[in-house]
């Protein structure tokens, strides 16, 4: 559906005593790529959770396919994989020099932070995805 890609270096830190990107960043990288999926299509957690909705993550999922290591120049693609609802799936590839090292797909709630209550995606989430998917179409077609 909605695709947005991010470069960026694994740093020592991220690594394990064996020199493999330890399992736990992944879930890090897959929130970088969801923040940023946000903040390119107009939007931020930031300004979603003044505005009282949170966006806890109720599954996450990683297929470790190839391992990654310092310094190693990574891509991440975050997708969007349905409209939302009252929940957001995102789907996520990570590639290195063009080649898959992992899979993943998170799934998050939209919640009224006051109410502590799911709600479903806000209107304006809902139009901006709306006029991104039209002018996708647009392009495509052409």
């Amino acid at each position: 559906m909605l695709k947005h890609q991010i470069n960026f270096r694994v740093r020592y830190c991220e690594t394990d005593q064996m020199g493999f990107v330890h399992h736990g960043n992944y879930a890090q990288y897959f929130e970088m790529g969801r923040i940023e999926w946000l903040r390119n299509f107009g939007l931020s957690y930031k300004t979603m959770e003044s505005e009282g909705i949170a966006l806890p993550v109720v599954n996450l999922q990683t297929n470790f396919l190839k391992p990654c290591f310092y310094d190693d120049l990574l891509s991440l693609e975050t997708e969007i994989s349905a409209f939302p609802t009252a929940k957001i799936q995102f789907t996520y590839k990570l590639k290195r020099d063009g080649i898959l090292v992992s899979t993943g797909e998170t799934t998050l709630v939209f919640v009224d932070s006051i109410k502590q209550r799911p709600m479903k995606a806000p209107n304006h989430f809902m139009e901006m995805l709306k006029k991104e998917i039209n002018q996708d179409e647009i392009l495509s077609s052409k």
